[in-house]
């Protein structure tokens, strides 16, 4: 794994949490949808109403996501620790800058050069500069 792949794990964990919270979204509001009752479906034995109700289906996709982005939030929290720590590492302030702006606050390449008052040729620099420097402590 290269540094940049290595960086970038946080920003692609974090895409797919968001794209797994849109799901659940989804997943909550076709549960609470009102659907018309399929009385051939429901069968009465011994006092006892049997209904497979689809909704009972959709709620346990509910929980089963929920806990799945659960798990992915406590991963992504680990990872942005860790690479947060490893980034606190370098000597060069603008490189430890740059690096939490880039792979932690996820800021695009002009939002780095607005923030840092900086071209983008200079950016792109000391961002070479940052992952030669950065790769010492990913071992």
């Amino acid at each position: 794994m290269t540094v940049k792949q290595y960086l970038k794990q946080t920003y692609m964990l974090d895409k797919l949490i968001k794209s797994n919270c849109e799901e659940l979204n989804q997943l909550k509001e076709l549960s609470t949808s009102i659907s018309g009752i399929d009385y051939s479906k429901n069968k009465i034995s011994s006092g006892n109403v049997v209904n497979n109700a689809e909704f009972t289906n959709i709620i346990c996709k509910i929980v089963d996501l929920e806990i799945k982005i659960q798990n992915q939030v406590d991963e992504f929290i680990t990872l942005k620790n860790e690479i947060r720590e490893k980034i606190n590492k370098i000597q060069s302030t603008n490189e430890k800058l740059l690096l939490r702006l880039k792979y932690i606050n996820f800021y695009t390449w002009e939002q780095i050069c607005d923030e840092m008052e900086l071209s983008i040729r200079t950016i792109h620099r000391i961002h070479s500069a940052a992952l030669i420097n950065f790769k010492k402590f990913l071992a």
